[in-house]
């Protein structure tokens, strides 16, 4: 790990352990003390199907690639690589790791492998652009009310800039992009368009997003602060969102600062926010690690890390 790194890992974990301490220990206790056993099993079970179909949504991409993977190792190696990357500064690790094993299930290199899983990851963060742009909508029309003064002047403004900034870039795209990647642009046709491949890849990229907001919200009734519905595509994409910046380890300090921020709109305390936040956390972690370690030891007895 570089200084830069280790800088942003310890501020991370910092802000953290600074939230846990303005928002007051004894009340993250007290939220997370009463958390229901059967919520927590549906968010296990959620978190799951979220991973059982982000493997598959990789094994398609990378056939569209020609790649083949089977879809008993694409699970065992998405386990490895979602808790690998909640666990990892950057939270991008686990996708390096996902490309470079599965480099010895295809021939040509590690090119495929790594264009498959880059691929795979940006299907999910389109629908997750597109649910963050309904959101940054939806924000100015059902929740002015909540938002400080002049914040609705300035959300019309960042989603008139996003509108546009789109617009440019496509026509920017159409005339720039293909005569420099070409290749990428091939890559981009077959796991994307053709075939009506976007039909498979929205689908299971909507599944995908759609779980991961149930189980946050799912995560904040379990500590006493059951959020409205259009929380959904409001406050909970941006929490969702401050674990795309690559810093920290998983989203852990940021998710929660913004959860902090955030649920105050909705009636609720700072210290609601970070311990559903904190749950959320555990529980992807949990959802992720157990069945991941468990995959890591079926792969180091059969000797697949020797071989890499």
């Amino acid at each position: 790990m570089n200084k830069l790194a280790a800088v942003s890992v310890i501020a991370c974990l910092a802000l953290l352990a600074g939230l846990i301490a303005l928002t007051g220990p004894e009340r993250l206790v007290a939220a997370l003390r009463d958390v229901p056993p059967a919520l927590v099993i549906l968010s296990l079970a959620l978190v799951q199907v979220q991973i059982i179909a982000s493997a598959y949504r990789w094994r398609f991409t990378a056939k569209r690639l020609g790649q083949e993977i089977g879809l008993g190792l694409a699970i065992r190696e998405y386990y490895i690589s979602s808790a690998l990357n909640l666990v990892l500064p950057g939270g991008m690790a686990g996708d390096a790791v996902r490309a470079y094993r599965s480099r010895m299930e295809g021939v040509g290199g590690w090119k495929r492998p790594a264009a498959a899983v880059f691929l795979e990851r940006l299907s999910g963060q389109i629908a997750f652009f597109a649910l963050s742009c309904i959101g940054l909508l939806a924000w100015p029309l059902f929740l002015s009310e909540r938002l400080p003064d002049q914040a609705d002047a300035l959300i019309w403004g960042v989603s008139a800039v996003v509108i546009v900034g789109i617009v440019i870039a496509a026509v920017f795209w159409a005339e720039w992009l293909p005569q420099r990647f070409r290749a990428v642009g091939a890559d981009i046709a077959a796991v994307f368009w053709k075939d009506r491949a976007f039909v498979v890849q929205g689908g299971l990229s909507v599944l995908i997003v759609c779980g991961y907001i149930a189980v946050f919200l799912i995560a904040s009734r379990a500590v006493g602060a059951p959020l409205p519905a259009i929380a959904a595509v409001t406050a909970i994409p941006l929490c969702l969102m401050t674990m795309l910046i690559p810093a920290g380890i998983g989203g852990w300090g940021t998710r929660e600062a913004a959860a902090a921020a955030l649920w105050p709109l909705f009636g609720f305390t700072s210290a609601e926010g970070v311990a559903a936040s904190l749950l959320y956390g555990v529980i992807s972690l949990a959802g992720a690690a157990v069945p991941g370690g468990i995959s890591f030891a079926v792969s180091l007895y059969r000797g697949r890390i020797a071989k890499s």
